[in-house]
């Protein structure tokens, strides 16, 4: 090695000693869990290949290329299909205790349905990858739905539209629970659905882009009815899995079932009584959109006043069987925003968006996606920022909140929807110009060192797959 490398490789090491000085997993409790996330459009790749069947954002990026800010697709995504294992690899070499993946619903059921066929090869996939993880001692955490339903289910009958979807949702999570769930322990029904519901059918934003033509530019779509039918369905779709997963195989497979929802914390934009209940209906709407149902049976009281009969009812039966549909609670955030009363008038053109009568104030994103690999590879903000959430994180711990597990987004840069490749939010650098090639960014080294029980000096290897 040059003089020059060892004195860089040395500044490395050094540098993460200093960052993790004070903090490490020992100052979480026995059994907690450190892992990543991803999900099967944003990583896999092989999108039309080894009999995986269309899903909706397979069909969104080729009708609308001009609502994914680099015109990009998921077709390759990081080939995370065939490059599962060297990835594990890492995995392990970091120290993760477990990998949060979902399942392609259309990779495993290409139509959707039992009656439509079951792609095995699909099937293979998901058995191998589930293996190779617990052969490194890693936990699998499946998602069964991260926003890609079986485009056959949409062209049927409108997917998350239809009452429909509830029993055809509940089959295949059946067929996953039957195939999987014997080495699978966690499962969470869906991710990030209050982001699915409003980004697909009130703004358009993201797949299926549905929306009114006064909120965005759509073909078609309700914004003041179909996010929160949507919704409903997704509600009752995880109420069903959760009802069969309890009946059916947990007592033998002794797995836990949850839900992970999205939210911004919400603080008030000035310190007035409109801008405190302005923050309060934000969470209600994002939050308590989800949350609320699965706690107390039915919507956040502001919700029913102010959507009134556009918010769907639950019947007696379904507020019963949502109600404590869950075995543990996943939470993805991101940052927060400043929310004040919402100073535009009512008008006819109602919105999920503005249903709330909230007005955001969100940080701005910056698109760096120019900047040099060594740039990416030197993380030092993402560094910082684990580092201090995961100090605040114990301390709210040791204050008596029960906190299991913590899961960075994301293992791997990946696809960011619609913001294509432009983001790159994993610890991991992946090299789209040069054959996917994998590095290790710094935040990675500093989350492997945070893991070690004892601080080893240890030469960082920045590249880890050719």
């Amino acid at each position: 090695m040059k003089i020059r490398q060892l004195f860089f490789y040395l500044l490395v090491v050094a540098y993460f000693f200093a960052c993790t000085e004070g903090l490490n997993r020992t100052d979480f409790p026995a059994g907690f869990v450190f892992g990543a996330g991803s999900s099967a459009y944003q990583y896999e790749g092989a999108a039309y290949q080894h009999g995986k069947g269309s899903s909706i954002w397979d069909t969104f990026t080729r009708i609308h290329p001009e609502k994914i800010l680099d015109h990009q697709t998921g077709d390759v995504a990081e080939a995370f299909y065939y490059r599962f294992k060297e990835d594990i690899a890492v995995m392990k070499e970091i120290g993760l205790d477990s990998f949060r993946f979902s399942i392609s619903w259309s990779r495993v059921l290409p139509k959707g349905k039992l009656s439509g066929g079951v792609n095995q090869e699909g099937v293979e996939f998901y058995n191998e990858l589930i293996n190779e993880l617990l052969y490194n001692d890693i936990q699998p955490f499946v998602t069964l739905f991260h926003w890609d339903p079986p485009q056959a289910l949409e062209d049927e009958y409108g997917g998350f539209l239809s009452t429909n979807i509830v029993n055809d949702y509940h089959d295949y999570a059946d067929f996953c629970f039957k195939e999987f769930g014997d080495r699978v322990k966690y499962w969470a029904t869906f991710n990030e659905p209050n982001t699915f519901s409003s980004e697909g059918y009130s703004t358009g934003n993201t797949a299926p882009g549905r929306c009114s033509s006064y909120e965005g530019n759509c073909t078609a779509g309700d914004s003041a009815t179909e996010p929160y039918v949507v919704a409903h369905h997704i509600l009752l779709s995880h109420a069903s899995a959760v009802k069969l997963y309890r009946q059916k195989y947990q007592a033998s497979q002794m797995g836990e079932i949850g839900i992970t929802v999205s939210t911004y914390w919400m603080v008030p934009k000035y310190q007035t009584v409109a801008s405190t209940e302005a923050a309060s209906r934000a969470l209600d709407f994002a939050f308590g959109w989800f949350v609320n149902p699965i706690t107390y049976g039915d919507y956040p009281d502001s919700m029913r006043a102010l959507v009134g009969n556009r918010l769907p009812n639950f019947t007696e039966a379904q507020s019963k069987m949502v109600k404590g549909s869950l075995d543990f609670l996943g939470l993805n955030y991101y940052t927060a925003r400043y929310a004040d009363d919402s100073k535009s008038s009512i008008s006819a053109n109602l919105s999920y968006t503005t249903d709330s009568h909230v007005e955001l104030t969100r940080f701005s994103d910056v698109n760096n996606s120019s900047l040099p690999i060594e740039d990416f590879l030197s993380d030092s903000l993402r560094q910082k920022y684990l580092r201090l959430h995961l100090s605040s994180l114990s301390k709210t711990i040791e204050d008596g909140v029960d906190v299991r597990g913590y899961y960075i987004w994301s293992f791997l840069d990946d696809f960011e929807w619609e913001f294509g490749y432009t983001y790159r939010l994993g610890i991991n650098y992946v090299d789209y110009s040069d054959g996917l090639r994998r590095y290790m960014k710094h935040s990675a080294l500093w989350f492997k060192h945070f893991l070690e029980k004892e601080n080893l000096t240890t030469r960082p290897q920045l590249l880890y797959s050719q």
